[in-house]
């Protein structure tokens, strides 16, 4: 039996001291008597007993509607009214202040006592609930992330203070205002709304988040870069009962990321201006001890000669590791063309053979539906190139090497094979080893340039080659391994729509024609002037724009070529053609250039008569571009 005590109010004093006699006969412990509202807060505030029992009709200025409001509101107590009105009004006032319970007059024992002890197990509930809920509300104020609940119809029920701060709402002014008007969410880019996770998680019944880039829109029209989920909260039936938002500041995140970003990217500056030195210094001096041993008096015609090789060939290396450097970085030169990648893979068949060695088995299995790329054809090469290398000296005991084309849709509901991969159809170039593998930490860095693992004598530019020239074609790499288990390294380049270009054979690399050379670089252009001359050329020569201009003025004959680099002092490349252009409007135009990005180079190779030719570049193809962008059709 309850152990309760129970604080009866009633005016009656015969009918208070039998309810007095009831109760104790119950087992309730009567806490006082009061017969007035005044006097029931007086015994209220000095018994605190566990319920008031209250008269509705009591004598004086308070009655007992009044007198049960003000226990409830000072001393949060439960009150169960005990009276023999039951009219409408009645009801009504005594419904505002919330009683536990309501037993008329007269009543059987049985009804109070079940009435009280609902009243006490009530209360003893909602004072559990009220303690759980200040404990939630400081847990989550204690957080460090801002958090929103919302009901089921996504008005604001709760924010912890954080939460306060960010959105830079107060609780009081957010509680039953849309979720979407507190936390409205945009584009960082754009500014324009973007879904609010919190509508979704209520409309789906599943956990929702933002997309990186988004940021909260303050009061005060200022943006606030987030990090956001939310979740929905479902009834025992299933039924969602509203959302909870959580968020925080990615400021702060941000600063980091973009720290450990230049961080990083300080580290591969630091590896790659390493490496280049490295090899260029042994590249010059190559050069430069076979230039002395040549000028020295006692060297032999026939060593001299040798010697000569010695140099060219250091040069050419030298040449080489610019062009994998400009891979890396995608500034290289691409001469592209729509091609197959079975072709490429047909003429590199024999190489590859001869390149891997009889220990390893080499196989090719081409996708006959495989669509054309656009891409540049020596390149495409090197790629092979580089990626069987890789998994040779992956296989140092042997195995099989596997060469597959296939063509893929990405997009359309289709999986992402390589994250931020645009939708689209692509040929793919897998290439599949049986080697040693690698482990998580090598193959996170494998296309890093001058990153290796097989020592010194490797320069570490073959992979970074690889994602470079990939990268300026438009596509992606993607690699999977592990140890023991081999590698698969998987090419992907877009389709393109264009029909393969044909081969066009070369001709004779002689001509009488006029050449005007024009480089500020005085040894470019003296060698250029030479070569020319040799294959029966008239050149004139300039050291800038300016000074080719004057020449071109006080020449009296036609000017057939204007072979010019792009970046010069004083006056572009570029501007130096649409001026040549103007004065001679039949003259065609040849770019040198070792960078391809350059926009004069662009907007140069827009003109019908204008082609580029990269540096470094060979007497051969020099004598051939000359003679290429003469024969050019207009």
């Amino acid at each position: 039996m309850s152990l309760a005590s129970v604080l009866v109010v009633e005016d009656e004093r015969i009918i208070a001291l039998g309810i007095q006699k009831r109760l104790t006969s119950m087992g309730y412990a009567v806490a006082g008597l009061a017969a007035s509202g005044a006097e029931a807060l007086e015994r209220v505030a000095a018994l605190r007993p566990d319920l008031v029992l209250m008269d509705i009709r009591l004598e004086g200025d308070m009655d007992g509607i009044e007198a049960a409001a003000r226990v409830r509101g000072q001393f949060d107590l439960p009150v169960v009214y005990l009276t023999a009105n039951s009219d409408p009004e009645t009801l009504r006032r005594a419904k505002v202040t919330e009683p536990f319970g309501y037993v008329l007059k007269p009543y059987e024992d049985r009804d109070l006592q079940t009435s009280l002890e609902m009243a006490l197990y009530k209360h003893k509930m909602e004072r559990r609930l009220r303690e759980n809920e200040r404990w939630l509300a400081a847990t989550l104020g204690s957080i460090g992330d801002g958090v929103i609940a919302t009901d089921e119809a996504g008005r604001v029920r709760f924010m912890n203070a954080l939460a306060e701060r960010l959105t830079g709402w107060p609780a009081a002014g957010a509680v039953g205002r849309p979720v979407t008007e507190v936390f409205p969410v945009a584009a960082e880019r754009t500014r324009e709304p973007v879904p609010n996770p919190a509508v979704e998680a209520l409309s789906t019944g599943q956990p929702a988040a933002i997309a990186e880039g988004t940021v909260l829109i303050r009061p005060d029209g200022a943006a606030l870069p987030i990090d956001d989920s939310a979740a929905p909260i479902c009834a025992p039936d299933g039924r969602v009962s509203g959302a909870v938002l959580v968020f925080r500041d990615a400021t702060e995140r941000r600063r980091m990321e973009e720290h450990l970003r230049q961080a990083a990217k300080m580290e591969a500056v630091s590896r790659l201006a390493g490496g280049i030195a490295h090899d260029f210094n042994n590249i010059m001096t190559v050069i430069a001890g076979f230039s002395d041993l040549i000028l020295s008096d006692a060297l032999h015609p026939a060593d001299a000669r040798a010697h000569l090789l010695e140099v060219k060939a250091a040069s050419e290396r030298a040449a080489g590791l610019t062009r994998q450097i400009l891979a890396f970085s995608r500034k290289q030169t691409l001469l592209t063309c729509a091609l197959s990648l079975n072709t490429v893979l047909h003429d590199t068949a024999g190489m590859v053979r001869r390149l891997v060695g009889a220990h390893i088995e080499y196989v090719t299995e081409p996708d006959p539906r495989l669509g054309l790329v656009t891409a540049d054809p020596t390149q495409l090469t090197q790629v092979v190139m580089n990626l069987v290398l890789n998994a040779r000296d992956a296989m140092p005991g042997g195995g099989t090497l596997t060469a597959r084309t296939a063509l893929v849709r990405v997009g359309g509901g289709a999986p992402v094979p390589v994250p931020g991969l645009p939708p689209g159809e692509y040929a793919v170039l897998e290439m599949s080893d049986t080697g040693v593998g690698m482990s998580d930490e090598v193959r996170e860095r494998i296309f890093e340039p001058f990153f290796t693992t097989k020592g010194p004598q490797n320069s570490g530019l073959g992979l970074s080659t690889v994602y470079g020239v990939i990268k300026q074609t438009g596509g992606d790499v993607a690699v999977e391994s592990a140890p023991g288990r081999g590698a698969t390294f998987r090419v992907f380049l877009p389709v393109t729509a264009s029909a393969p270009e044909a081969v066009v054979t070369a001709g004779p690399d002689r001509g009488t024609e006029t050449v005007l050379v024009v480089d500020d670089d005085p040894g470019v252009r003296r060698v250029v002037t030479l070569l020319l001359s040799q294959k029966g050329y008239a050149v004139l020569d300039a050291g800038s724009g300016a000074e080719a201009l004057e020449l071109l003025a006080a020449a009296n004959r036609p000017i057939h070529l204007l072979l010019t680099d792009v970046v010069m002092p004083g006056m572009s490349g570029g501007v130096l053609a649409e001026r040549v252009r103007a004065l001679r409007p039949g003259a065609r135009v040849l770019f040198v250039s070792g960078y391809s990005e350059d926009a004069l180079v662009e907007q140069g190779l827009a003109q019908a008569t204008a082609t580029l030719l990269a540096k470094p570049f060979t007497a051969t193809s020099l004598t051939r571009a000359v003679r290429e962008a003469l024969d050019r059709r207009q």
